[in-house]
């Protein structure tokens, strides 16, 4: 097994929240499927999001510089699956879901545990992806429900809390 095999095995070990990210503007309309978005700041408001560079959202991302980050729920396992697909075109995985307009353009998925509205502030290149340091500029809170987390290579789905 090569290193980078052993990397990549030992990351399936990390549970993180499953989201899908969206853009649009002059560079066109595109989204993915992405767990490695992590909260940087709470004041600003900020978060990082890395994005391998070989792929097609990546060159859309760095010249639309604003995006979405539609947190999803549990009800949400087969939407992940077909914004992760390479085999559909962003218009075929956009029709699948209700969408609304954030005010910076992008699209929040309509039933999100929430959807973050963020423009890009700086972008670093490190191995095969970049991270975006984003701007959280607008949010917006969906219904509570069951999270969709994804942990050793499997969807798994986080029960709502009980009030303390």
């Amino acid at each position: 097994m090569t290193d980078s095999e052993k990397f990549r095995d030992a990351m399936w070990r990390l549970g993180a929240a499953v989201n899908i990210i969206t853009t649009d503007g002059a560079a066109g309309r595109h989204g993915i499927t992405a767990s490695a978005v992590c909260r940087l700041s709470d004041d600003p408001a900020a978060v990082l999001l890395s994005v391998n560079r070989s792929g097609q959202m990546h060159g859309v991302l760095r010249a639309n510089r604003k995006l979405c980050i539609n947190v999803l729920g549990g009800e949400h396992e087969e939407l992940s699956n077909n914004f992760a697909s390479r085999r559909l075109e962003a218009s075929e995985r956009f029709g699948m879901a209700a969408w609304e307009e954030m005010e910076n353009g992008t699209p929040a998925l309509v039933g999100a545990l929430c959807s973050l509205g963020c423009r890009v502030d700086t972008i670093s290149e490190t191995g095969t992806h970049s991270v975006f340091v984003c701007h959280v500029e607008e949010i917006r809170f969906g219904p509570a429900q069951s999270g969709l987390m994804h942990f050793g290579r499997r969807y798994h789905r986080l029960a709502i809390p009980e009030a303390a």
